[in-house]
């Protein structure tokens, strides 16, 4: 830890401005096992600046060192990062981001993780997928850095899924909009990997069913399609996809044509996957937010099993 330490100040040390660690013991209060404890009150106010934004928030209180080893495009105007995280403290569950800091750049960026817990734990490395975008963390990421970039990162966020083997077992209802579908990648690619380990070893935490609603305006800015399409496959009898377009103007792809459906998502589809023991995860503008999550307590789902996290 002391190494890391040590190489983090030396990154933040060449950075434009002195960078605040905002963190009030209290905030590092006891999170639940399975899903967060979350501020439900939707302000119209946007907040611009992620540290304002998520200020009542968990977050680590050490930064870790970490280096780009792996950029791709993953859609025309999105970025998928992987970097290579040294050090075997770090540690994050579905669902969380990362504060990202950038040498010479004294505005942080807060960026949702895509990938899953089990990377992590096998190869160290994480992955962020991030929309281009005049933010100064953004606009870096896809107009300046490289392979071998280096950065530090801390996780935060209240908003993760992390059930234990003892903890009921759910249905999860993803319901994603744009980049939203971040962190619910990332749970997703969670659930995958436990159902794997039940089948493998035939213990652990398995959850009984999950659907995914994941809307963008077109099928090129659904991201991680293709994956999502294969999880559906390989556990056809546990996860579902449904995707939603609101502008699509090109011919749809043959091979997505069965999981696509034009509009938005409606309170008649939403009404079809709900049970008693539905857990729902909300992420993406909060107009979305807002619409889905009235539609779902018309529907009789209880306030306290309709997880959101607002970005913008």
């Amino acid at each position: 830890m002391a190494c890391a330490a040590v190489s983090v100040n030396c990154l933040l040390g060449r950075a434009a401005g002195t960078f605040t660690l905002q963190v009030a013991s209290a905030l590092l209060r006891p999170r639940p096992l399975c899903a967060c404890v979350i501020n439900r009150k939707m302000s119209s106010r946007r907040k611009t600046d992620h540290l304002e934004r998520t200020a009542n928030n968990y977050r680590q209180e050490v930064l870790y060192p970490a280096k780009v080893c792996g950029i791709l495009n993953e859609s025309n105007n999105v970025k998928r990062l992987r970097l290579a995280i040294p050090d075997k403290d770090f540690t994050f569950k579905a669902g969380q981001w990362v504060d990202f800091l950038i040498p010479g750049l004294s505005k942080v960026g807060g960026f949702s993780i895509c990938s899953s817990p089990r990377l992590l734990e096998g190869e160290g490395v994480i992955e962020l997928a991030v929309k281009y975008s005049a933010h100064p963390p953004a606009h870096w990421i896809h107009t300046e850095c490289t392979l071998d970039s280096e950065i530090a990162v801390r996780v935060g966020g209240d908003f993760y899924f992390d059930p234990q083997p003892s903890d009921p077992a759910v249905n999860l209802l993803l319901v994603a909009g744009g980049v939203g579908i971040n962190p619910l990648f990332s749970i997703l690619l969670h659930v995958a990997d436990l159902y794997r380990q039940r089948e493998r070893e035939g213990s652990g935490y398995e959850p009984c069913s999950v659907k995914l609603f994941y809307s963008a305006k077109n099928t090129e800015e659904l991201l991680f399609k293709n994956t999502i399409i294969g999880l559906s496959k390989e556990f056809f009898e546990k996860v579902s996809c449904n995707f939603h377009v609101t502008q699509q103007e090109t011919e749809i792809d043959t091979h997505l044509r069965p999981y696509i459906s034009e509009g938005r998502i409606s309170q008649k589809i939403l009404k079809e996957h709900l049970s008693e023991n539905t857990l729902c995860f909300v992420c993406g503008p909060p107009p979305m937010i807002e619409y889905v999550s009235g539609q779902l307590q018309c529907l009789g789902l209880s306030e306290e099993k309709i997880l959101f996290e607002k970005w913008w």
